[in-house]
């Protein structure tokens, strides 16, 4: 092959390429027409999106997350739309099959992650809590500190701060004790078979109804529930009011120092457990006996 021979196969392949160009060139104008007016309503689309989910969704990175997605998606449709003006739509299938098989294999290898994001969005969504309740997740209670869209921190009465997986967080019982805006304080105690039950009734829900940061709208109540082995024993409720931040051990320390004080100005005995020791190696003989054994040793 010659120089000659060569120059023209290459100008050949050239002007080639230059009818093909001119051929398709309308559709290389519609495709960047098609882009153009794709990107701008997609990105106002994105924008009335957002203005939207504000309304019923108050966390932001989910705001972003759902925007963005929607955002994405219509790029894909508007880059396919312009991809098929210019008879590239078969390539981008074979692309787009490629890459649901390697997500595939991405979300069975980061399958924790993506339950944990997912979990996110659901309680995004739900809102069984908010930053700054009072709950109780498993065995960790304290004041909610952050809701990530993987992780939830907790501040426990510790001092630590717990960082909860979403997906446990969705999986678990989740007690919040800030809904209702109150606690119920229940404190167990025991008095003497002797002792007059209605007037210990009265005389110790008086002496704890008016505690700084009980609920007005609820009664302090107070119930006997058995016959112990040496006392009668009661529960007293009272409940507490979450919004003001009252402490909830101090309330419970307060009604027992009250409680005492009451008993022991009016006479009233809490048991205590009282327990008989015997002596001998087969048991039946009293200390006394054992002293005197010694003595006449």
């Amino acid at each position: 092959m010659n120089i000659e021979h060569a120059y023209e196969l290459i100008l050949d392949k050239l002007s080639l390429w230059a009818k093909e160009f001119i051929r398709i060139l309308p559709n290389i104008a519609l495709a960047a027409f098609i882009l153009v007016l794709g990107f701008y309503a997609a990105k106002r689309l994105r924008n009335l999106l957002r203005k939207v989910l504000k309304r019923f969704i108050l966390n932001e990175a989910l705001d972003n997350l759902f925007s963005s997605v929607i955002y994405i998606f219509l790029l894909g449709i508007v880059i396919f739309m312009a991809l098929s003006v210019l008879k590239l739509d078969k390539a981008v299938t074979s692309i787009l099959a490629g890459a649901g098989i390697i997500g595939l294999a991405l979300a069975f290898a980061f399958q924790d992650i993506a339950s944990n994001f997912i979990s996110g969005i659901f309680l995004s969504v739900r809102k069984p809590l908010y930053v700054g309740d009072i709950v109780k997740i498993k065995d960790y209670m304290g004041k909610v500190e952050e809701i990530n869209l993987r992780d939830t921190v907790i501040r426990t009465y510790q001092g630590q701060m717990v960082i909860i997986p979403n997906k446990d967080v969705f999986q678990s019982p989740i007690e919040n004790y800030t809904l209702l805006g109150k606690r119920r304080v229940d404190l167990k105690i025991g008095i003497s078979y002797g002792e007059d039950l209605e007037k210990v009734k009265a005389l110790t829900i008086d002496a704890v109804k008016d505690i700084e940061g009980l609920v007005d709208e609820e009664e302090v109540t107070m119930f006997y529930t058995e016959f112990a082995d040496s006392s009668i024993n009661y529960v007293i409720r009272l409940w507490i009011n979450i919004h003001e931040n009252v402490n909830f051990l101090e309330v419970q320390s307060q009604c027992i120092i009250r409680i005492k004080k009451a008993y022991d100005a009016n006479n009233i005995m809490i048991p205590f457990p009282i327990r008989t020791l015997d002596f001998g190696i087969k048991g039946g003989v009293s200390l006394k006996e054992i002293q005197q054994d010694a003595t006449v040793d």
